[in-house]
């Protein structure tokens, strides 16, 4: 009999401190009208805690959802480009806060795309027999990074974290299938020089962050993947656009959304955005769009969802989820990040 890896549990954690369009205006050369109208993008959240400290706090919603214990989790996968640390990896500091001993740890760095690339590691282990249960994470905390003298980058990015909790199962659900992909000769387009240690005793020094951002470029590129790899895996598992029910996709830009959602025959009354209110959170968008589409009671009983992504290298993907008939959380946890004094911001 077959093995299968549902998603049984979902949780977020976003940090409360809120920049809008009108505050960064106040610093840079934009104004709300020329964001919103290049971006979608009215407000994005800045964290005041680490990027660690949201993940934990996600992940015990997430597995209060799923009705676990930390010590049911076999693997915690955590999808990011801007962990805390490098040595040791994010996930292990995951783990010892959890108490998930016996939990395999490991990240996964894809850039937007990293919570999809780590849900196929998570999914593929579970299929193999390696693992039963396991937590997949997509959490950023981009402001720490950001150059904020370049309004071309200030303007998109912002913090955020969620998680999901995936087991094996009998039944036909979770992933069903993906594509992925790299359009690598095009890389140079999204490049965050400072991070790394090509930067250690350089011109641009780790932490004193440049961004290359080729915008128009990045656009043709992220539609070009998304569209590809969303075709793919609707043709390889015998799937139309009629027979989608949800797309969750990376929340980018509204813009690039529409194009992908236009191109491969989706109807926009189909799509779950949450681009206006938390702009791109990189590798967390997804998860965080996919808890408020639950919250929002999008998500039905045996839905079938389609998650387009793409992100700096340029890697891109789609997913194919078929949902289980669970639509409710099991249970609730009382984490919540800490009160937030100030924001971090750099400016």
């Amino acid at each position: 009999m077959a093995t299968y890896a549902a998603i049984t549990g979902w949780g977020k954690a976003m940090p409360p401190a809120v920049l809008t369009n009108e505050d960064l205006s106040t610093f840079l050369d934009t104004n709300d009208e020329w964001i919103i109208s290049r971006t979608g993008m009215k407000e994005r959240r800045i964290s005041h805690v680490s990027g660690l400290e949201m993940a934990v706090a996600a992940s015990r919603r997430a597995l209060a959802c799923a009705g676990l214990e930390a010590k049911d989790v076999d693997l915690i996968v955590y999808g990011t480009c801007s962990a805390d640390e490098q040595v040791p990896n994010a996930a292990s500091g995951v783990q010892a806060a959890l108490g998930a001993q016996r939990a395999a740890s490991m990240d996964v760095n894809t850039a937007c795309t990293s919570f999809l690339y780590a849900l196929t590691t998570a999914t593929a282990m579970i299929r193999t027999g390696v693992v039963r249960n396991a937590i997949v994470i997509g959490v950023e905390i981009i402001s720490p990074f950001m150059d904020w003298d370049n309004r071309n980058v200030a303007v998109l990015f912002g913090d955020g974290c969620a998680a999901v909790v995936v087991q094996a199962s009998d039944k036909q659900e979770g992933l069903l299938g993906e594509q992925l992909g790299c359009i690598a000769e095009a890389r140079q387009t999204l490049r965050v020089r400072g991070m790394g240690t090509a930067y250690t005793n350089h011109a641009v020094t780790s932490g004193d962050t440049a961004w290359d951002f080729d915008g128009q470029e990045i656009f043709k590129r992220a539609v070009q993947g998304m569209v590809q790899a969303s075709t793919a895996v609707m043709a390889k598992h015998g799937v139309t656009a009629a027979d989608i029910d949800l797309v969750v996709p990376h929340q980018a830009n509204q813009r690039i959304i529409d194009a992908v959602i236009s191109r491969c025959g989706l109807p926009d009354e189909k799509v779950m955005l949450t681009v206006a209110r938390y702009g791109n959170m990189s590798a967390a968008t997804v998860p965080v769009a996919l808890n408020e589409a639950l919250e929002e009671g999008r998500v039905k009983p045996g839905a079938l969802i389609l998650m387009p992504a793409f992100g700096a290298g340029l890697t891109f993907c789609a997913h194919l989820v078929r949902w289980g008939e669970r639509v409710t959380p099991l249970g609730e946890s009382d984490a919540a990040l800490p009160p937030a004094k100030a924001a971090r911001l750099k400016w």
